[in-house]
């Protein structure tokens, strides 16, 4: 039986919505997957999106704190990582992307995700203060869920 190795990103997504449009875009699976393959298409050709199309997935989004843990394989993980530091849109969006850990298993991964994310969600509760809605607390616990669900 053969074991693939991979590595596990833990990102966070700075949005600079003052600069680009008013409505902020919502960071999806589909739209940082998007983009990242764009990026590794337009700066390492079709045959390095094709030798990274395998084990390249965006395992977790969090919206709300704007964290997300990104699975590609060792060989490839320096180039995706490059490719995703030149990711400077989405949509029409400007974005850029903060390398928080590199872990080679899933289960450190979920460690410091969770650790990042419960940290930045205390920050956003006291930006927000009041305007927080129980959507947005129900929203950020399924998240937390989701992280917790990762297959160990």
């Amino acid at each position: 039986m053969v074991h693939f190795k991979n590595r596990y990103m833990v990102m966070e997504v700075f949005i600079d919505a003052g600069i680009g449009e008013q409505d902020p875009v919502i960071l999806t699976q589909f739209n940082i997957t998007k983009v990242i393959r764009d990026s590794i298409q337009l700066n390492f050709g079709e045959c390095g999106l094709a030798a990274s199309l395998g084990s390249l997935q965006v395992k977790y989004v969090n919206p709300v704190t704007k964290l997300c843990i990104i699975r590609v394989s060792r060989e490839d993980h320096q180039k995706v990582w490059a490719a995703i530091t030149m990711v400077r849109w989405i949509g029409k969006i400007p974005v850029s992307f903060n390398l928080l850990d590199m872990s080679g298993s899933i289960r450190a991964c979920k460690k410091a995700a969770l650790e990042c994310d419960e940290a930045k969600f205390e920050q956003y509760k006291v930006a927000a203060g009041d305007r927080i809605t129980s959507d947005i607390l129900q929203s950020v616990q399924s998240c937390f869920e989701r992280i917790r669900g990762l297959e160990s």
